[in-house]
């Protein structure tokens, strides 16, 4: 259903017998220690997508969220998407992606909300304060490894849905529901299933909602953009196997000197990508959005001691926010292959791979990044005349997705925001990549938004993860309420 006149959502209709709201706020209230028990059941489920080791863990996650679905009476199914190739070969099932439906009601708007249980590894080795699978109350805060990314968000969905039920209300829109495993490792087999079901599960939706991003500060916001990802492997192999640098050291060229050289070629000390079309590609700042990152709540102390530095790369709030969202980062994350236990040890590695990513923005493409990468990697490598072999590899490439922050579908967000916030949202966008919103942008041609439920402070992707309880299960769930209730007007 193509509902044009979208303006009339910002028309709040406040009376009781045209919206609940007062009933269901109460119930929901009332609810409470039962949604924190379904969050702890959830957390408790080691759902690594990137651990191999943890695969059984994530179809079992997968079998819990169909089977809360089901319970509450949905259509739901558990669709196959295939098998992960190992790097030695082997393969691997991917976890099943979970769709619902609640309402047919053609008469309807319907909205499709996207989310993902799987999770960021976790060890409490790591520096976490608490179990990070057990889900831990401490003044208000709710840790474990998912509870901000992406299952409480995922359950506030699912509890809205729920209320309406329970108090025997129509949903104001029908909902569906699309719920992933491997979000966090590159949304393996999800392209293709969402291409796949096109014409079929996704024709009738008329807008999609994603809650896989946060806050910035302490005011609500909505997210109106995401940076894209290309993450690369870089491998330098050179003796047939590990070394004594007291026995070998000087004689051969070493695989981990030449590494560490190449990537010192990729970006300049204070953040100046050096790999030869990447800053080109970049859609410059407008005027308009200079505006709008200038009203944006930001506390630049308040990052600093956040990060845990005494100096950030820049002074004033523009040029930090712009950095953070809308200009490409090289990140170094680790070396594969070199010697990290505590303690010494005299080796030279035989093999190294090293592990990085490029932050995509518009108007960059993964595919030429991809190119841009390799060919400069490889005339770098050319130049040291070495007799070892590089390897460069891109295994994710994930584009940038951009929404208009002024169409009709964020002026209801906004007005949903300040019903239940009583503040204006800021409009911001997200460092991090959440590449399904361009997958259901460039297949599903429909209208998306993102509507955070993490604070700014919950941890994400970090050592104790957190989501503080009146959001998690209250103010948020009303929200989502609220926002649905105003689509469909």
């Amino acid at each position: 259903m193509n509902v044009p006149v979208l303006p009339s959502i910002l028309l709040l209709i406040s009376t009781a017998h045209a919206f609940q709201y007062t009933e269901l706020a109460q119930y929901i209230d009332s609810h409470q220690e039962e949604y924190v028990e379904a969050l702890r059941d959830w957390i408790a489920i080691e759902s690594d997508s990137s651990n191999v080791l943890k695969r059984a863990e994530l179809h079992r996650m997968m079998d819990m969220t169909a089977q809360k679905l089901r319970l509450m009476g949905g259509t739901v199914e558990l669709v196959d998407v295939g098998e992960q190739e190992l790097p030695d070969g082997q393969t691997l099932a991917l976890p099943k992606v979970v769709t619902a439906q609640f309402g047919n009601d053609s008469n309807k708007l319907t909205v499709c909300v996207y989310g993902h249980v799987d999770v960021q590894p976790a060890k409490l080795e790591d520096g976490w304060a608490t179990d990070p699978y057990n889900l831990t109350d401490i003044n208000g805060n709710l840790y474990g490894r998912g509870a901000s990314d992406n299952k409480a968000p995922v359950l506030a969905w699912i509890h809205a849905v729920e209320a309406y039920q329970a108090l025997n209300m129509e949903l104001p829109v029908n909902v569906k529901f699309v719920i992933e495993g491997m979000e966090e490792t590159g949304s393996n087999g999800l392209d293709a299933m969402i291409m796949a079901q096109r014409d079929t599960f996704f024709s009738d939706v008329d807008y999609i909602i994603i809650s896989d991003c946060g806050w910035l500060s302490r005011r609500p916001a909505l997210t109106y953009g995401t940076r894209g990802n290309c993450y690369f492997f870089a491998e330098v192999e050179g003796p047939k196997q590990d070394l004594h640098s007291g026995v070998y050291g000087g004689t051969v060229i070493e695989p981990m000197t030449d590494l560490i050289g190449i990537l010192g070629e990729c970006i300049f000390r204070y953040g100046t990508i050096l790999i030869p079309g990447i800053r080109e590609a970049v859609a410059p700042l407008s005027d308009d959005e200079w505006k709008m990152y200038q009203d944006i709540q930001f506390d630049i102390e308040n990052h600093k001691n956040k990060t845990g530095v005494n100096q950030l790369m820049y002074n004033n709030k523009v040029d930090l926010l712009a950095h953070m969202w809308r200009y490409p980062t090289v990140s170094i994350h680790g070396i594969e292959g070199a010697f990290s236990d505590p303690g010494t040890k005299t080796v030279i590695p035989a093999k190294v791979t090293a592990k990085f990513s490029i932050r995509q923005v518009p108007n960059m493409d993964p595919a030429m990044v991809k190119k841009q990468v390799t060919d400069y990697l490889h005339s770098v490598f050319a130049k040291r005349k070495s007799p070892n072999k590089l390897k460069v590899t891109m295994v994710i490439g994930a584009k940038p997705w951009l929404a208009d922050p002024q169409h009709p579908l964020y002026e209801a967000g906004k007005a949903a925001v300040n019903r239940v916030f009583n503040t204006d949202p800021d409009l911001i966008r997200e460092g991090g990549t959440i590449p399904i919103a361009r997958t259901f942008q460039d297949v599903t041609m429909k209208s998306i938004i993102m509507m955070p439920i993490g604070g700014f402070d919950d941890g994400m992707h970090s050592q104790n993860e957190k989501m503080n309880t009146t959001v998690a299960i209250k103010t948020n769930t009303l929200f989502w309420i609220m926002a649905a209730y105003l689509i469909s007007q």
